[in-house]
C-alpha cells in the first residue's frame, strides 16, 4: 500500500532532531509509560481482587438459602429436595444464625451466632479448615461446645477448654415480657479459628445446630442452607435458576459475591478511578501526536502539493496521515505492553517488592495478567491516537495543489 509506505518513509526520514521529531518521540515514550502503567495498575487491582475472592470463597458458602419470612419454616423441606435435585451442587447443610451474648468472667461481647452442621465432604472450608487452636467437633451429647474467632476469644481472655456463658436475643426479649431472670446456656470453647477476615475473626461465633436451636428457641426449625458448587463462577446461574424453583417472598438466595458486594463494589471503583486517571498520561501523549503531525502538515506541503500534482486523491493523502499518526500509536502501544508484562512478569517469579507479612496476609505484591485488560489498554491507545489523527490528515487532504507548489 502506497500510503503505508509514504508514511512509514516519514517517520523514518527525520534523521536530524528537529522540533517535530522531538515532539514525536515525546508521544510515543509518553504512550509507553502509559500503557505500560495501565498494565501493572490493572494487574495489581486483578491480584488484590483474586486474593480478597479466595478468602471470601475459602470462608464463605457459594450460594446461601435464608428463610426471610415466619412461612419459610414450614417449607424449608421443599426447598431441600430442590437442593437435593440440582447436578450443579456439591453439598449443603443446613445453618441457624442469631444475635447473642457471650460472658467470661467480667467481659462481654455481642456476636453473630451461627450454628453449622460439617460433614466430611465440607471440612475443606469454612471454620473447619481455618482452625489454628483446639479442634472442629461440635457433636457431643454430653456438652456444648462454641468456636470462636482470634480476637474474639483475646477479648473475651478465653482458651480452648474455657466454659463461657451464652444468652440469645430471644432470651433477652423473653425476659423482659415475662419479667424474669435470663436464662443463659454454657459453652466449652472448643476451638479458635482465623479467617483473615477482621469482620468475621472479631465477631462471629460457631456451635451446633442444636445448640443454636435451644438457644435462639427455634425447636426444629432452622435458618437456611449454605451451598458449595463445583465452581463458585456459576454461582449467578445457579442463583438464577434457583429462583425460579424457590418462593423469593419467603426466601433470600445469596451468591458469595453479594454477601460482600458494598466491598466488590469499592473495589471496582477503585479500578474504574486508576483507569481514568492513568488514561490522562496517554491523552497527553496523543494531543502530543496531534500537535506534531499537525507541524508535519505544514513541513510537508510541498510534497503534498507533489503528490497531488502526480494524481494522488485527497483520500491517499489523507490515509498517508492517518497512518502516519496511527503508527506513533502502535510503537508506543506495543512497547508499552510488552513493558508493563515484563515487569508484571518479573514481580510474579522474584517478588521484587515484597510485604510485610505481620502486617499482611501475603507476604508480596500480588500481581494477576488479564489478557482482557491488555486489548482493552491496546485498543484505548489505538484508538487515541486515531482520533488525533484526523484533524491533522484531513487538513493535509484539503490542501489546495496551487498555494503548495506556485512557488517551486
Amino acid at each position: 500500500m502506497i500510503e503505508f509506505f509514504i508514511a512509514k518513509r516519514y517517520l523514518k526520514a527525520k534523521r536530524k532532531m528537529n522540533f517535530i521529531t522531538i515532539i514525536s518521540l515525546l508521544s510515543t515514550i509518553g504512550i509507553t509509560i502509559g500503557v505500560a502503567a495501565l498494565v501493572v495498575v490493572l494487574s495489581v487491582f486483578n491480584g488484590f481482587g483474586s486474593v480478597v475472592t479466595s478468602i471470601m470463597v475459602s470462608f464463605d458458602p457459594h450460594i446461601r438459602i435464608s428463610v426471610i419470612d415466619e412461612k419459610g419454616f414450614a417449607k424449608i423441606g421443599n426447598v431441600e429436595e430442590i437442593l437435593h435435585q440440582t447436578k450443579e451442587i456439591t453439598s449443603y447443610s443446613p445453618f441457624v444464625d442469631g444475635k447473642a451474648i457471650l460472658l467470661n468472667r467480667k467481659n462481654y461481647e455481642i456476636v453473630n451466632l451461627k450454628g453449622i452442621e460439617i460433614n466430611e465432604k465440607d471440612r475443606s472450608w469454612g471454620v473447619a479448615a481455618k482452625i489454628i487452636s483446639g479442634s472442629f467437633d461440635l457433636n457431643d451429647d454430653q456438652s456444648e461446645k462454641i468456636i470462636l474467632g482470634l480476637p474474639l476469644a483475646l477479648r473475651l481472655s478465653s482458651r480452648v477448654g474455657d466454659t463461657i456463658t451464652v444468652t440469645s436475643a430471644y432470651n433477652i426479649e423473653r425476659t423482659i415480657t415475662t419479667l424474669s431472670i435470663p436464662q443463659t446456656r454454657s459453652f466449652i470453647v472448643e476451638g479458635i479459628f482465623e479467617s483473615n477476615n477482621k469482620d468475621y475473626d472479631g465477631s462471629s461465633v460457631f456451635t451446633s445446630v442444636a445448640g443454636s436451636q435451644k438457644l435462639f428457641g427455634l425447636k426444629d426449625q432452622i435458618s437456611g442452607y449454605e451451598i458449595r458448587l463445583n465452581d463458585f463462577h456459576n454461582a449467578d446461574k445457579i442463583k438464577n435458576e434457583l429462583r425460579t424453583k424457590i418462593d423469593s417472598k419467603l426466601f433470600s438466595i445469596n451468591t458469595w459475591y453479594d454477601l460482600h458486594k458494598e466491598l466488590y463494589n469499592v473495589m471496582l471503583i477503585e479500578r474504574w478511578g486508576a483507569y481514568i486517571l492513568l488514561c490522562l498520561i496517554i491523552a497527553v501523549a496523543v494531543f502530543n501526536i496531534f500537535a506534531s503531525l499537525t507541524m508535519t502538515v505544514i513541513e510537508k506541503k510541498k510534497d503534498i502539493g507533489v503528490l497531488r500534482s502526480m494524481g494522488v486523491n485527497q483520500s491517499s493523502i489523507r490515509k498517508i496521515f492517518m497512518f502516519e499518526g496511527l503508527l506513533v500509536g502502535v510503537i508506543g502501544t506495543v512497547i508499552g505492553l510488552i513493558l508493563g508484562v515484563v515487569v508484571c512478569y518479573l514481580q510474579i517469579k522474584y517478588n521484587f517488592y515484597p510485604l510485610d507479612a505481620s502486617k499482611y496476609i501475603i507476604n508480596a505484591m500480588p500481581v494477576e495478567i488479564r489478557m482482557s485488560d491488555l486489548l482493552a489498554i491496546g485498543l484505548m491507545a489505538l484508538l487515541m491516537a486515531f482520533i488525533a489523527a484526523i484533524y491533522p490528515a484531513k487538513r493535509a487532504a484539503n490542501t489546495k495543489i496551487i498555494d503548495s507548489i506556485k512557488y517551486e
